[in-house]
């Protein structure tokens, strides 16, 4: 796996699957990186192309100064998929990367053959704010175990936490190695979201999935994208919380190919 440069900087990216299978982007969430697609990674990538590719202020992609936006993450990934000649492509993310892709939709709709959307936001509504600035203020202290203290409640499930406090502790060590300057860009990107007034003009045909127990961004916010968009599918994923897909991954793969399935091979 490898980078290349696409829009001004170097961005990291993986391929996997058949070189002749319709390509299917995922965005990453905030924290995560390419590695955190483990359970999608071998099974989606069996019937279609899979890119997964670090953000700008991401682990191994570049981390420029910012000011950074959602509108600039969008230009990114079309900088990047021209660079790899993919002139259209199944666009997906959780959380941050599922609000880029919608972002993308709206300013590339003739590159999106579907798009699919999960723990995401179109809006950033006052709780929600004062959450993230919980978030903001943590990174700014550039102190890793008081950002792991704010973030984990919000992210995952009370029954999950309970099961997987091996995996929380790795993530525990992972966020001593956070670039809380890049962070904060992103953080601050995410704050400026306002998109739910131009959802109506995504054309492409849409999955909004939603964690049940999600905290951080809770099943309102996937409704108000389910409305929106038009024709948009909506699925509620029971017994998870704002990282659905490593909560229910199963369930989450199911609905993705079920949903690829039905749009794959259109134009």
């Amino acid at each position: 796996m490898t980078s290349l440069e696409a829009n001004g900087i170097q961005i990291y990216y993986e391929l996997h699957g058949p070189e002749e299978g319709e390509v299917l982007v995922l965005s990453n969430g905030v924290l995560m990186s390419t590695a955190s697609w483990a359970f999608q990674t071998p099974i989606l990538s069996q019937a279609y192309r899979l890119l997964l590719y670090d953000c700008r202020g991401m682990w191994q992609s570049e981390h420029p100064p910012g000011p950074y936006s959602m509108d600039l993450h969008a230009d990114d990934l079309a900088a990047l998929l021209d660079a790899l000649d993919i002139k259209k492509a199944h666009i997906g993310g959780t959380s941050y990367g599922a609000e880029v892709s919608m972002v993308f939709a709206l300013k590339y709709p003739h590159r999106v053959r579907s798009l699919i959307v999960t723990s995401a936001v179109s809006q950033v509504d006052p709780i929600l704010e004062g959450l993230i600035g919980s978030w903001i203020v943590a990174a700014q202290a550039k102190d890793p175990e008081l950002f792991f203290q704010v973030v984990y409640p919000l992210t995952f499930s009370e029954t999950w936490i309970a099961a997987n406090r091996a995996i929380l502790d790795d993530a525990r060590e992972r966020y001593k190695l956070l670039d809380f300057d890049a962070l904060l860009e992103l953080l601050m990107a995410f704050s400026q979201l306002d998109i739910t007034q131009r959802l109506s003009q995504i054309t492409a045909p849409t999955l909004v999935i939603a964690g049940e127990d999600d905290i951080l961004k809770p099943r309102r916010y996937a409704e108000i994208i389910a409305r929106e968009i038009p024709g948009a599918e909506f699925a509620l994923l029971p017994n998870a919380g704002h990282a659905a897909l490593w909560e229910q991954p199963a369930v989450f793969n199911s609905l993705i190919l079920g949903f690829l399935a039905k749009e794959g091979g259109k134009t």
